[in-house]
């Protein structure tokens, strides 16, 4: 496994990262894993060297943390960079999501508590308020940096511009700034590179892209056609809200093509694709069973060269300017 500093800082991570949100409470998401079933899919990627796990206080309204938090104390907690998210509703209340301090605070205390931990090593947005007082959040994120709680602030899926806002009006003011962009990002889903990507390149903020194989668009045929088709696919109201269209057709085809002809999987090649993206530091990828991460770490030995990237970059059609946040 190789291991990259997530842009400027100076915190080192593993090429690929483990997203938790496949572990939970299956009766939240019917393709879930509890701790038993989670453990063999997180030990694969320790042994691999994967060192980020990425959870989220929503997934499972809280019990991907605790899973998480369960499997950390099965192996040397120090190891692992350990990141979660805080932003979305967590209860019928008004004042349970957003970016206000109350609930910042709130919510930092209730993932370190879930997590078992005592300290959170990346605090990222979740879902974006795009109504958010940018400097309310600026400073409560400090604050929260400075009481030892959180070691780095990230975001998830947020505005060109109020993300831009925010990270300006940090580094200006001597606060802790977002370290590191967690996109949406893959070969039928291009949109961030109009403005957010080149300003994280520009910048030194770190890449986390999620949803590489485009939540198994990319992964092969039959999956995208219905035969065989997984329950998280079934079930998964974004993918099918977000892809599909012919054009995403034509490149999911060109990627079996070329999976077939250096022998690998698309899983594989559409991953190799988004890690050789310049800036890319460590994509997230959801893994419902241990051979899922070990297919995901052989990706990172795939070389496609320029004329199978090409080739991938020219079927590309842009969408309409309009965000899926």
């Amino acid at each position: 496994m190789d291991y990259v500093r997530l842009g400027d800082s100076n915190l080192r991570v593993s090429r690929l990262s483990l997203g938790a949100m496949s572990f939970g409470d299956p009766a939240w998401r019917p393709w879930t894993l509890d701790l038993t079933a989670a453990r063999s899919v997180f030990n694969t990627a320790a042994d691999a060297g994967i060192n980020l796990i990425d959870t989220c206080n929503f997934y499972s309204k809280g019990v991907s943390e605790e899973i998480v938090g369960a499997l950390l104390k099965e192996h040397d907690r120090n190891d692992w960079v350990v990141a979660t998210k805080v932003g979305y509703h967590m209860r019928d209340a008004a004042t349970a999501w957003g970016f206000s301090r109350k609930h910042l605070f709130e919510q930092v205390d209730a993932s370190l508590k879930r997590l078992q931990t005592d300290h959170i090593d990346l605090y990222q947005t979740h879902i974006w308020d795009p109504n958010t007082n940018l400097e309310e959040m600026v400073v409560a994120f400090d604050d929260i940096v400075r009481s030892g709680k959180v070691r780095y602030v990230g975001a998830t899926d947020m505005p060109a511009r109020q993300f831009v806002k925010s990270v300006t009006m940090a580094k200006e003011r001597g606060l802790a700034h977002f370290v590191s962009m967690q996109n949406h990002y893959n070969l039928i889903w291009r949109e961030d590179e109009r403005e957010l990507i080149p300003f994280c390149r520009e910048n030194g903020i770190g890449l986390l892209p999620y949803s590489p194989h485009a939540r198994g668009f990319l992964s092969g045929k039959a999956r995208r056609q219905g035969d065989t088709e997984s329950e998280r696919h079934r079930t998964d109201e974004f993918a099918h809200k977000w892809y599909g269209r012919s054009e995403d057709d034509v490149i999911a085809n060109k990627v079996a093509s070329i999976a077939a002809e250096i022998g690998a999987t698309m899983s594989q090649v559409s991953l190799a694709w988004v890690l050789a993206q310049p800036g890319i530091h460590s994509p997230v990828i959801g893994a419902t069973a241990a051979n899922h991460v070990s297919e995901a770490v052989d990706a990172l030995q795939i070389s496609l060269g320029e004329e199978y990237i090409r080739a991938l970059d020219s079927l590309y059609v842009p969408r309409p300017a309009t965000s899926h946040i």
